[in-house]
C-alpha cells in the first residue's frame, strides 16, 4: 500500500485529504463525522481512505473487550456495570483506532451481531452469548463501505442497521438472536463511504435519500487538472510497487508518526465554540434558504470547528464555514441554491477583525415570499451566477489570512 504521505495531492483530491483527518480528529473525540466521497471510477476515493489505516491513533479499552469499552465509559453488556475498581482489576489496553470494513456480502449477522459459536460450542463450559459485529466492533473508530450505493440498492436490511448507526451521535445497534435477550449497545463510529454515482444504480441520494442524509459532509472527488499532476501520480505508483517489498524506510515510518501524533495532539485540545454572530449566521441560511435538514447546520457547525482545530487556532472565523459549507450541503439542497448560497455570501461579506472577528457583517439574505400555505418558495438564482461545478475553489471560498 503506498504511504499515506506519498500520495499525490492535487486540486481535484485536497478536498478529501482534509475531509478524513477532520474526521479522524473527530473520532478521537468521540464524536463521529460521516462522510461520503462521490467520484468517477479510477480517481482515488478508496485508496485514500484505506490509506488513513497508517496513521491511526491507539485508544485505551477494557482488556479483551470486541466492544472497545472506554475504561472511563464502559458500554456493554458485559462491562456497563462493572464498578471502577472491578474494571481495574481486568486491566486496560491499547489498540489502535477501529478500521472496520463492510462488504457487499456482508450478512445482517455480520454487520450487526450473532451468536458466539466458540462459546456456545465450547466442551468445558458451552454458554450461548452474542458476538457483535462490525458496527459494534468498530466503535470509537471508522467504518468504511465502498460502492455505498449498491449496498443502499441491493442490501436494504443492512442500510437499515446503518440508519440507527448514524441516526444519533452516538448512534445504536440492536442485536437480536432467537433464544437471547434483546440487546441495545450504543455506537460511536464515523462511517466513511465512497461511490461513483455515474454507475448503476445512480447517486445515493436518488436511492435511498434518507441514508444520504446522514453523512455530514460528501466530498465530490475530481481528476488531476495538469498534466504533471498525472506524471506525479504515475511516478509514486511506480515507487510504491517497488517498495511493497521492502516496506516503509525509517524516515518514511518517523513521518507517519509524527503526523500521527500531530492528529493526537490535535485532538485533545480544548473544544472551541461557535461564536454567536456565527450561529446566527447558520440559522439565516437555514431560515431563509428553506433547508430541510437540521443534520446540515450540525455538520457545519462540526466540520467548521474542526477545521479550525487542523489549523491550530482557538478562535473560529468565517473561512472555516466557507470551507465546510458547500460538502454539508452539496447534497441537501439542489445546485442552483447552493449556488446562490455561496454567491449572495461572498458577495455581501467582510473580512474578519484580526482581533476578534467583530468585523464579519451577516449578508442580506434574498427574503423568500409568504403564501398562505407555505412560508417560503423558490426562487431562481441571479441570471449571471455561475453553477457551482464551474466555479473553481478560489472563486466561491475565499478565505481570510490565517495566522
Amino acid at each position: 500500500m503506498k504511504n499515506y504521505l506519498q500520495l499525490t495531492r492535487h486540486t481535484g483530491n485536497t478536498t478529501l485529504f482534509l475531509a478524513v483527518e477532520m474526521s479522524l480528529v473527530s473520532a478521537l473525540r468521540g464524536i463521529p463525522l460521516h462522510m461520503h466521497a462521490e467520484g468517477l471510477r479510477g480517481t482515488g476515493k478508496t485508496t485514500i481512505m484505506r490509506s488513513i489505516k497508517q496513521i491511526l491513533p491507539k485508544i485505551t479499552r477494557i482488556k479483551g473487550c470486541l466492544y472497545n469499552c472506554d475504561p472511563d465509559n464502559p458500554h456493554c453488556p458485559q462491562h456497563a456495570k462493572l464498578t471502577p475498581d472491578e474494571i481495574a482489576e481486568v486491566g486496560t489496553e491499547e489498540v489502535p483506532v477501529p478500521f472496520l470494513e463492510i462488504s457487499h456480502s456482508a450478512k445482517i449477522g455480520t454487520v450487526a451481531g450473532t451468536i458466539n459459536l466458540k462459546k456456545l460450542t465450547d466442551p468445558t463450559q458451552p454458554e450461548a452469548a452474542l458476538l457483535p459485529g462490525i458496527i459494534p466492533q468498530a466503535h470509537r473508530g471508522i467504518i468504511f463501505i465502498d460502492e455505498i450505493n449498491r449496498l443502499a440498492d441491493t442490501s436494504p436490511e443492512i442500510t437499515d442497521i446503518l440508519l440507527d448507526a448514524m441516526g444519533t451521535k452516538p448512534g445504536r445497534v440492536q442485536i437480536e438472536e432467537t433464544g437471547l435477550p434483546l440487546v441495545e449497545v450504543p455506537v460511536s463510529a464515523s462511517v466513511w463511504a465512497a461511490s461513483n454515482p455515474d454507475e448503476e444504480p445512480g447517486p445515493l441520494s436518488e436511492i435511498r435519500r434518507q441514508l444520504s442524509d446522514r453523512f455530514d459532509l460528501v466530498i465530490p472527488m475530481g481528476r488531476p487538472s495538469t498534466p504533471e499532476e498525472v506524471v506525479d501520480i504515475l511516478k509514486t505508483n511506480d515507487e510504491a510497487m517497488k517498495s511493497d517489498d521492502r516496506g516503509l524506510s525509517v524516515e518514511e515510518q518517523s513521518q507517519l508518526e509524527q503526523l500521527k501524533k500531530n492528529i493526537e495532539d490535535i485532538a485533545l485540545q480544548c473544544d472551541i465554540d461557535m461564536p454567536d454572530y456565527l450561529t446566527n449566521f447558520l440559522a439565516n441560511l437555514y431560515i431563509n434558504y428553506n433547508i430541510e435538514s437540521l443534520r446540515a447546520l450540525e455538520a457545519i457547525r462540526q466540520a467548521a470547528i474542526l477545521h479550525c482545530s487542523l489549523r491550530k487556532r482557538n478562535q473560529l472565523l468565517i473561512s472555516d464555514i466557507m470551507a465546510v459549507l458547500p460538502l454539508a450541503l452539496y447534497h441537501r439542497v439542489n445546485p442552483a441554491t447552493l449556488t446562490e448560497i455561496m454567491n449572495t455570501v461572498n458577495s455581501n461579506r467582510m473580512l474578519d477583525d484580526k482581533k476578534n472577528g467583530s468585523g464579519f457583517k451577516l449578508p442580506k439574505f434574498v427574503k423568500r415570499n409568504q403564501t398562505k400555505h407555505q412560508q417560503f418558495v423558490d426562487i431562481a438564482p441571479p441570471e449571471k451566477a455561475r453553477s457551482l461545478r464551474d466555479l473553481p475553489e478560489g472563486d466561491f471560498i475565499k478565505k481570510e489570512k490565517e495566522h
